[in-house]
């Protein structure tokens, strides 16, 4: 069983930045890939960013070039660091371990706890 936990959300102005954790209770090196969704308030949870055992990122076309996801293998945990943030951007941000297949990412079961980002404008 593994933990997963989200810190680091919290209330910002637009054009401001966060970075938010994924600390991980084991070695996240037995994951395939690592990812962050996030879900708005009536909306479905979506794909922001993925990075793989071998750290190729992809994002959502809604976050490139603001968002970066990276990851810290020798303390278990995964980052997105978030600038130029949107009130679009408001969303509980999820992280997940899955896999990445030529069809895309698949999410596995392990999700964590989710950290509330929300932009004012």
């Amino acid at each position: 069983q593994v933990q997963l936990v989200e810190s680091g959300g919290g209330l910002v102005q637009a054009g401001g930045s966060l970075r938010l954790s994924c600390a991980a209770s084991g070695s996240i090196l037995r994951f395939d890939t690592m990812g962050w969704y996030r879900q708005a308030p009536g909306k479905q949870r979506e794909l922001v960013a993925t990075i793989t055992r071998g750290r190729s990122t992809n994002y959502a076309d809604s976050v490139k070039g603001r968002f970066t996801i990276s990851r810290d293998n020798a303390n278990n945990t995964v980052y997105l660091q978030m600038n130029s943030l949107k009130t679009e951007d408001t969303a509980v941000y999820y992280c997940n371990a899955g896999e990445m297949y030529s069809s895309g990412y698949y999410p596995g079961r392990y999700w964590g706890q989710g950290t509330q980002v929300t932009v004012s404008s």
